[in-house]
């Protein structure tokens, strides 16, 4: 048996306990924790009979307890802790993984607010270990495509980056993520728009200025549910980003404005689609791969819709790359993939964005 905090040895696998169960754990998480080599998927833990069959049946061998509790009694057993569990979940679970000596990744919103965040991080830095936050669309294809033609200089210095994370779902699906209770973190804000906020301090750098429209749009409905923030970076770009589930048209994924051309992409990822229908990424199959109908365009003058600009291959999608890339840092071979300091800078938009919705006003940071 290892400690907590030292890793098992190069040739053994690092053991993973993950709590939670619902979509983030069964249809993100453990698929692709088991995927990854150097990790293996020993604990779930999840409160519903009818999940805990499932993680049995999806994982055969996996130990199932019903509680995170159960799963931190088996800290010294353990190298790494996921927190897939409901948004309000996240601090005192990873709090209580940190304290007993656990590297921890927590699904994103890491917290509700940045100085939560910054406390988690201050503790895990305290500690000595590892706390990364699942921002799994950093990997996404498009995003992963638009990365590399900002980098390469393809599209000129970026004047605006307009980013749409959109859906059409009139009716109410229920549960947490719709309430608009405070303390469960829901909501498209704090849901999708981790995402685009993420994404968009990746590409541009830290926000200087935050603007927000949100509105509870479907009947019955208790948390927002149609968002948009405009966010002005410190080195001039601005970025337009909406989210949406009531949406009846679905405008382009991304629509990026330089000096010299444009990039606009339609259409979202195919990861999380394949994943929810069962499906898993293998070393030498395709993953992440779209059909070349659905490449972005990049060119001026003209709208991609009426043959404007030239088709860019999309790069594949690579969600497998985020847990790699954990276990290379809990290895001491690579840096965390996304740190919680990150994710607290994310937050101080989201609470601006918050801030300016309900004042009507824009915010500084």
């Amino acid at each position: 048996m290892t400690s907590p905090t030292t890793p098992a040895s190069p040739a053994a696998p690092l053991r993973v306990g993950l709590v939670g169960y619902g979509l983030a754990g069964s249809v993100f998480h453990a698929p692709l924790i088991a995927a990854t080599p150097g990790l293996a998927l020993d604990t779930v833990s999840t409160g519903n009979p009818e999940r805990a069959a499932q993680a049995r049946a999806e994982h055969p061998g996996v130990r199932v307890v019903g509680s995170p509790d159960e799963v931190l009694a088996r800290a010294g057993e353990l190298d790494l802790v996921v927190v897939a569990s409901p948004n309000k979940t996240h601090v005192p679970v990873a709090t209580a993984a940190l304290e007993a000596g656990l590297p921890v990744v927590v699904d994103k919103p890491l917290a509700g607010t940045a100085a939560e965040a910054r406390t988690l991080a201050a503790l895990a830095d305290e500690r000595g270990l590892l706390l990364s936050v699942f921002q799994n669309r950093r990997w996404d294809n498009d995003f992963r495509t638009l990365r590399a033609l900002v980098a390469d200089g393809s599209l000129g210095e970026v004047q605006r980056f307009e980013s749409r994370f959109e859906r059409w779902r009139p009716q109410l699906k229920g549960g947490w993520r719709e309430s608009g209770a405070p303390e469960e973190i829901g909501g498209l804000l704090y849901d999708l728009g981790s995402h685009v906020v993420d994404q968009a301090l990746v590409l541009f750098g830290p926000a200087v200025r935050v603007y927000a429209e949100s509105d509870v749009r479907r009947p019955g409905a208790q948390a927002d549910d149609d968002t948009f923030l405009a966010i002005t970076h410190a080195n001039g770009v601005r970025s337009h980003l909406w989210v949406s589930a009531t949406t009846a048209q679905l405008g382009p994924r991304f629509r990026v404005l330089g000096q010299r051309a444009g990039y606009v992409k339609y259409g979202l990822d195919p990861q999380e689609a394949a994943l929810r229908e069962g499906l898993r990424p293998e070393p030498g199959t395709p993953w992440g791969v779209e059909p070349e109908e659905l490449w972005g365009r990049l060119g001026s003058g003209e709208s991609p819709l009426t043959g404007g600009g030239t088709p860019v291959e999309t790069l594949p999608g690579d969600y497998p790359a985020y847990y790699a890339a954990v276990a290379a840092a809990l290895r001491g071979t690579g840096p965390n993939p996304v740190t919680a300091h990150e994710a607290a800078a994310a937050l101080d938009v989201l609470e601006a964005a918050r801030r300016s919705a309900r004042e009507g006003t824009a915010v500084a940071l």
